[in-house]
């Protein structure tokens, strides 16, 4: 018997704005992806590649046609049923979004204050864990100003995934990386998903990276579609 997708999504529209101003910036999205399927987005720059990953990552309410995630459907969702959604969820940013303040324990550490049952010495456990298996052992009482990016990287997956979620997002993972940096993050988040059992969606403009993917889709004006393979020749050259 075949599980459920950890992404169902059909007929999915999305608006900015109210009145004159109302702007469609998703139109008519349809897309499924399987429990432990890593797929990869991409396309150019405004095409609404953030906007669905926001709606899926449960950040803003989907408006129109269906957004299952998990087996919850979520349109119209109200504030309280996002939160709940989210714990299942982790999110991996462009700009990694460390707290300056917080080493990078105490950084992984809050991923686990939307889990109420986990007790406090649970917690410092599996962030020390998780630190560990990136790599970052050593660095668990660093603060981010004295961490390379990479390893801040490194630090925002290990955030992601230490509450071990069923489904992880990924905004642009290496932009801000150089060719090794983000080669060695991705297949990280690749090994760490397929341990726990993980779906990732990455949306990324590094065609470097293109090879950790089950499969590509492309976002284009609002619209999603599958790239050919003229599209994918281009894209590796």
């Amino acid at each position: 018997m075949r599980s459920q997708p950890a992404i169902s999504i059909a007929n999915l529209s999305h608006y900015y704005g109210q009145g004159n101003l109302r702007k469609q910036v998703l139109f008519n999205i349809n897309l499924t992806i399987q429990t432990g399927e890593i797929v990869i987005m991409t396309g150019p720059s405004g095409s609404g590649k953030t906007t669905l990953l926001s709606l899926i990552g449960c950040l803003r309410s989907a408006q129109e046609g269906s957004l299952q995630i998990l087996g919850q459907e979520l349109r119209n969702a109200n504030k309280q049923r996002l939160l709940h959604s989210r714990r299942n969820i982790g999110y991996i940013f462009q700009a990694h979004n460390l707290l300056e303040f917080l080493t990078a324990k105490q950084n992984v550490m809050m991923a686990l204050e939307l889990h109420d049952h986990i007790p406090h010495h649970e917690a410092t456990a599996k962030a020390e864990q998780m630190l560990s298996v990136v790599g970052l052992g050593k660095h668990l009482h660093d603060y981010p100003e004295n961490l390379s990016g990479g390893q801040k990287q490194r630090v925002a997956i290990a955030r992601a995934l230490v509450s071990h979620p069923k489904l992880a997002l990924a905004d642009e993972p290496t932009a801000a990386l150089d060719k090794k940096s983000g080669r060695d993050v991705v297949e990280l988040m690749q090994y760490l998903a397929q341990e726990q059992g993980c779906t990732i969606l990455l949306v990324t403009h590094d065609n470097r990276i293109l090879d950790i993917a089950d499969r590509l889709v492309q976002m284009e004006d609002g619209h999603l579609t599958t790239p050919n393979e003229s599209h994918l020749s281009s894209l590796a050259a």
